[in-house]
């Protein structure tokens, strides 16, 4: 890279006072009107200079760092539950009225709980296919334990009807199971599972974590439940490789899938995982709603006991179930599962007349975490993960780690930190420099920040072509000739190419977040690996990695 070719800073530039809040840029080679130049007149990483002139402190990784301005983050939550814990006179009123009528339907609900399980239990033993947990490539459950099954659905359809579900709209037919193998439905709340348990008795696709709930695991076995661990790519293939396999064969029942990966308010649709869509089977989309007017269904930022209770103590519960057209799967070859969940999505929420959202599944999780730290208004929080993962390949255990970090920020109860809470996470202080890094994730001149411009600057940073090689002649920059390592004096002595060090526990925090290894010096594995971590910190050492050195006069 260019920068390897500037000459090393002097040393007896760096042992000048540093005692003013103005930078100037210092050099053997400075230019008379300002600019610095390298050794071989190399502009690219020069351009370092200008981030003491009020330019960007970025503009050495590209001819234009800046990110673009990301579409601005949508005000809706579709994640919240928007109904008051008793909803003021009337809720209280309904409430103590149906108190006789709660108790009654708890019973109805455990009874039928109970006869369903026993049923389940009963076409389960012998099974070997189902022994435990159902295995891959077993087969389809025989008639006879099929047949025993409807014991356990009807005792959903008595479970639905113990949380006020007396009567369901349903508009449309499901197809014919040849036509259209695989199902695909929004998610609002927990009785949607319970309804299509009843009404298909489908195989589905579950979370891992599902096995492990009483009652609920050994059902959904019988169901030849398709396990996913989201978060495993290689759980995820063999997912997608069992949804294959049971839809292209008539013997297994349809498949069943919640593509959204969790529940939503029913207000959006957020973005779809492919999993259903990657095999090119049709699909036949149906939408779940909950019309109401006092009481939201939806299993969203509430817990499931207080949703329950709220189920139970409500005179009728109202749900509308519609099968909508089958889609079929591009013909183009070259259009992938990404379209063909677009098409599917688009139909479901013009059936539902909402949103498509870039929300995700890891935007419920960034709200839940926040909560759990004990932050207000959490939905502030999310970054529509969808567009982030699309635009900059972003994965979910990345997002969540810089959250924890922004969380250790000290937020205000809008969700946003302003810059000297940003760097005394760091140890450093609002330095000029530090201020320009700052600003570079302000872009609306408001002197805070959100977690979702923090992410998309961090990402963005991490893309430039040059950032990798960047970083490593940073490496080699700063550490001494001969080393292999970067020690705690050879890091304050590469911030002086830039800004006043900080104080000495400020400097030990610093160099405590370099050294990831916690080995008492900075490999170059380490700085690298930091740097990916908070790719903005590059640019502390352009001074070093450009053979300039800034000094601040009194």
């Amino acid at each position: 890279m260019a920068s390897r070719n500037h000459g090393p800073t002097p040393a007896s530039s760096l042992a000048t006072p540093l005692l003013s809040d103005s930078i100037t840029p210092t050099t053997p080679t400075r230019a008379a009107n300002g600019h610095a130049r390298g050794h071989d007149g190399d502009d690219d990483l020069c351009a370092a200079a200008s981030v003491c002139d009020g330019g960007d402190p970025f503009a050495f990784l590209s001819g234009d760092s800046r990110p673009p301005r990301p579409p601005g983050p949508s005000p809706a939550d579709p994640f919240r539950n928007r109904t008051p814990w008793l909803g003021g006179p009337y809720g209280w009123a309904r409430t103590l009225l149906l108190a006789p009528v709660a108790a009654a339907r708890l019973v109805l609900f455990g009874l039928a709980i109970a006869i369903g399980y026993a049923a389940t239990w009963v076409a389960l033993r012998g099974w070997t296919d189902s022994r435990e947990r159902p295995r891959e490539g077993a087969g389809p459950m025989p008639a006879w334990r099929r047949r025993l099954m409807w014991v356990t659905r009807l005792s959903a359809r008595c479970i639905l009807f113990s949380f006020g579900y007396h009567w369901i709209t349903r508009k449309g037919r499901p197809a014919p199971r040849e036509l259209a193998p695989i199902v695909v439905s929004n998610h609002v709340s927990y009785i949607d599972p319970i309804y299509f348990f009843y009404e298909l008795f489908p195989t589905i696709v579950s979370s891992d974590s599902h096995d492990a709930i009483p009652f609920v695991g050994t059902i959904i076995r019988a169901m030849q439940v398709i396990y996913v661990d989201r978060f495993s790519p290689a759980s995820r293939k063999s997912a997608v490789n069992e949804i294959k396999r049971k839809a292209a064969g008539n013997s297994f029942p349809r498949v069943l899938l919640f593509p959204e990966g969790t529940t939503t308010n029913g207000r959006f649709l957020i973005s779809f995982q492919h999993g259903a869509f990657i095999p090119g089977y049709p699909v036949q989309p149906v939408v779940v709603r909950y019309p109401h007017v006092h009481f939201d269904q939806s299993w969203g930022n509430i817990s499931l006991i207080a949703l329950m209770f709220k189920m139970f103590t409500q005179f009728h519960n109202f749900m509308e179930v519609e099968y909508l057209p089958i889609v079929y799967p591009p013909e183009i070859k070259q259009e992938n599962a990404l379209h063909f969940a677009e098409n599917t999505s688009y139909a479901m929420a013009h059936a539902l007349n909402v949103l498509p959202t870039s929300y995700s599944y890891a935007d419920s999780m960034i709200a839940s975490r926040a909560e759990e730290a004990g932050k207000a208004n959490c939905s502030s929080y999310m970054v529509e993960m969808a567009w982030v993962k699309e635009v900059y390949g972003v994965s979910t255990a990345e997002a969540m780690e810089l959250l924890e970090h922004f969380l250790a920020m000290n937020p205000d109860s809008d969700g946003r930190v302003k810059a000297q809470d940003f760097w005394a996470l760091f140890g450093l202080y609002c330095s000029p420099l530090c201020k320009k890094i700052f600003h570079y994730f302000d872009f609306e001149n408001k002197e805070s920040i959100t977690f979702r411009q923090f992410l998309v600057g961090c990402a963005h940073l991490r893309k430039q072509p040059l950032f990798e090689g960047v970083c490593e002649t940073a490496f080699e920059k700063c550490k001494a000739p001969g080393t292999s390592d970067i020690s705690l004096a050879q890091l304050a002595d590469a911030l002086r190419s830039g800004m006043l060090p900080p104080a000495d526990d400020g400097m030990l925090k610093l160099f405590e977040t370099f050294d990831i290894d916690d080995d008492d010096k900075i490999s170059r594995d380490d700085f690298v690996a930091c740097l990916a971590r908070f790719p903005f910190m590059i640019a502390l050492f352009a001074g070093r990695i450009n053979g300039e050195v800034y000094i601040e006069i009194v």
